[in-house]
């Protein structure tokens, strides 16, 4: 599929309430329905970031996965955040990936944010996931994972599409929007930053500043800052490889082994 219809979610996040977030989403994706191929919403979009990862969490097949799963299906959309997972005894922010179909696929953030104690309440995952989804290949990470260059590297054109899901707070909004063009430019790729706004239970402030970026840096679509809001772009495939064939960097990039 040469096009994908991409909606950006820059919603509000009512704090450590899953019923009344996913609620919110189920009203959103009414109005979406027929006109998006894939909704992003914010990283630990419904419960907000908390540490509350042992009342919080649930399984791959509890509540929330299954009110998702349900709501991919009934819209026709995938729908890509984060959430509280327990897995095997540990607690991850997990990024999930859910096909219209109802097929889940799920990355388990890489870099936890240390100044915020996510160390000490989830564990770390292991594997970046690609997904592949309408002939796009795409790679989800979250937040903090955008300061980190190396482990979004996309060698040899691996994937098209690079998406983050974060709770940024609007106290380091500048580095955010200095760094997903960054991440755009540097991976030949289509980005898409999805961040919250509005106040959290701690008291940070979220502007959102949620944008999509296409290969050359250039902006797509971006929402209003610190106003909760939907967007709907388009990105194509053949503008994408026809940037990479003129303009080769790729073939030249290192490559690297995280271990």
């Amino acid at each position: 599929m040469n096009e994908l219809r991409i909606t950006l979610y820059q919603s509000d996040i009512v704090w450590e309430d899953k019923k009344s977030n996913l609620e919110n989403l189920s009203e959103k994706l009414k109005q979406l329905s027929g006109i998006t191929d894939l909704v992003v919403l914010p990283e630990m979009f419904s419960t907000g970031f908390s540490m509350k990862s042992k009342e919080m969490a649930e399984s791959m097949d509890g509540y929330t996965i299954r009110s998702l799963r349900e709501l991919a299906r009934h819209n026709d959309v995938a729908l890509c955040g984060s959430m509280i997972a327990l897995d095997a005894g540990r607690y991850y922010n997990r990024g999930f990936f859910i096909h219209p179909d109802g097929c889940v696929e799920h990355y388990d953030k890489r870099h936890l944010f240390r100044m915020g104690d996510e160390p000490n309440h989830y564990s770390s995952g292991l594997e970046r996931l690609i997904v592949n989804y309408k002939e796009w290949k795409i790679c989800l990470l979250i937040c903090y994972d955008l300061r980190f260059p190396v482990w979004a590297r996309n060698v040899q054109n691996e994937y098209d599409l690079l998406i983050y899901v974060a709770n940024w707070p609007a106290s380091r909004s500048k580095v955010w929007n200095l760094l997903l063009p960054a991440r755009a430019v540097e991976n030949m790729a289509y980005v898409c930053g999805v961040n919250r706004v509005g106040t959290d239970g701690l008291g940070l402030k979220y502007s959102g500043d949620s944008t999509l970026i296409d290969a050359r840096g250039q902006t797509v679509v971006s929402c209003t800052p610190g106003v909760e809001e939907c967007l709907t772009a388009v990105v194509s495939m053949d503008s994408l490889e026809d940037f990479r064939k003129k303009f080769p960097v790729w073939m030249d990039g290192d490559r690297f082994e995280i271990i």
